[in-house]
This record gives structure tokens, C-alpha cells and sequence, in this order.
């Protein structure tokens, strides 16, 4: 049993815990709100595909007066700033055509210059060099898992490594969604992953890999992609 002195730091100890447990909870809730609920959905697609047609967004389709079109089709199952772990937010959108390796194309969202570099087996970028909703300033789109498991490319022949500042319009091919994650054992999930990276002021794109380099795509596509807007609807035209 506890002595009458130590009775308080139990009772200070009980409350500090409850405080924490309500904390907690909050968040997770708030968490669930936003990504649960996106999470449950996305493995739902991933079953079957073509039991929800009505979550994938359509390559090609321009959402109200959008100036991007959207890049390819399928389910947009994470969104610009959902949290897989502590510390970081996803950067882009993860777009699942719901079909095998190398068959859902890939096309350009916008006009620009196209550059791979040497080394990207998976990875191009697009040079815009006025931003259509801010022309004042030079912004990037960047388009990756365009491979296989194994690093085997599925970037169209007309872009080999190297290339650079290649002209390319909007709805021109630019490859077909893979699942390319650098490590074979742990591929991941066919999908494109689409973002929209900042020029660093000398001509070059930021680091992707860091949301803060990176806009967010709501407006550029007229879809509710912004994880702290988006209250658990499925992105699509006209939502």
C-alpha cells in the first residue's frame, strides 16, 4: 500500500496521465479525420479497383479553369501534406492507376522543359518558367515511379538519361506509372507520384524530398488535395 505521503505524487501522476490520454486521443482523432479515413479508402481501391470508379480522376480532364490537366488516372490516395510518420509530410500526390506495372500512362500537366537526369531510372522534371497562377516567378512539376521494382525504366524512349530542357506541350507521354522505390525487396505500389517543387532563384529546382520546397497542387489542378483542407472527400472534378 502507499503511505499517506506519497498518495499525492499518485494523484499527480493519475492527472498528468489523463491529461496526456486526452491529448492523445484528440490528435489521433484529428489524424483519423484527415488521413484515416483516406487510408481505409485507399486500400479499398487497391482490393478493387474497379468497384469505385467514381473515386479516379481521368488523365487528360481539366477541373473547372484549372491550368493543369491531370497528369494520369486513377485514385489520388495521398495528398499534399498527409503525415506517414512523425516529422514528415508528403510533399505531393500519390495518383494509383489500380492497374499492373508499366500499363496506366503518364502525360505532362502543362508545357515546359523536360530534363532526366543521368542517373534517374524513375524520375523526370518539367521547367515552367512562369508559374500560371504566379508568373512573376519560375516553378518545376515533378513526375517519378516510372519503373519497375527493379529499376527497369518505363519513361518514354523520346527522354533517355540526360536529357535536357527538351520542349514538351501538355498531354505529351512521358512514360507509365511503376513502382520503382530504389530497393526491389520493398517496391512501392504502382502509382504516380506528382509534385510541384519551387525554383531556388538560380535557375534549378529545389529539393523535393522537403514539403517546404514544394506547392501545394489544389489550385494548379482544381482538386481538394490539400491534406489540411481536405475533411475526408474524394479529390475528383467537380467535388
Amino acid at each position: 500500500m502507499y503511505s499517506k505521503t506519497s498518495r499525492p505524487w499518485l494523484r499527480i501522476f493519475l492527472s498528468v496521465f489523463f491529461v496526456i490520454a486526452i491529448i492523445f486521443g484528440y490528435f489521433a482523432y484529428r489524424w483519423y479525420q484527415r488521413s484515416g479515413e483516406r487510408t481505409t479508402r485507399f486500400f479499398s481501391w487497391m482490393r478493387d479497383p474497379e468497384g469505385h470508379p467514381e473515386w479516379a480522376i481521368t488523365t487528360g480532364e481539366r477541373c473547372g479553369d484549372a491550368p493543369f490537366q491531370n497528369p494520369t488516372s486513377g485514385y489520388i490516395g495521398f495528398l499534399w501534406g498527409d503525415s506517414f510518420r512523425p516529422g514528415h509530410r508528403h510533399q505531393g500526390l500519390d495518383i494509383f492507376g489500380g492497374n499492373d506495372s508499366g500499363i496506366t500512362p503518364v502525360y505532362a500537366a502543362y508545357p515546359g522543359y523536360l530534363t532526366r537526369l543521368p542517373d534517374w531510372k524513375s524520375s523526370l522534371i518539367i521547367r515552367i518558367p512562369s508559374d500560371p497562377l504566379k508568373p512573376s516567378r519560375q516553378i518545376w512539376t515533378y513526375y517519378t515511379h516510372l519503373a519497375d521494382r527493379d529499376g527497369s525504366s518505363y519513361i518514354d524512349a523520346a527522354f533517355p538519361p540526360g536529357t535536357n530542357e527538351v520542349l514538351v506541350e501538355a498531354g505529351t507521354l512521358l512514360g507509365y506509372q511503376g513502382n520503382y522505390s530504389g530497393d526491389p525487396n520493398n517496391p512501392t505500389g504502382v502509382h504516380l507520384h506528382f509534385s510541384i517543387v519551387l525554383d531556388d532563384g538560380n535557375g534549378r529546382f529545389r529539393n523535393e524530398l522537403k514539403i517546404q520546397n514544394t506547392l501545394d497542387p489544389s489550385p494548379y489542378l482544381g482538386l481538394r488535395v490539400n491534406a489540411n483542407e481536405n475533411t475526408g472527400e474524394v479529390p475528383v472534378c467537380g467535388e
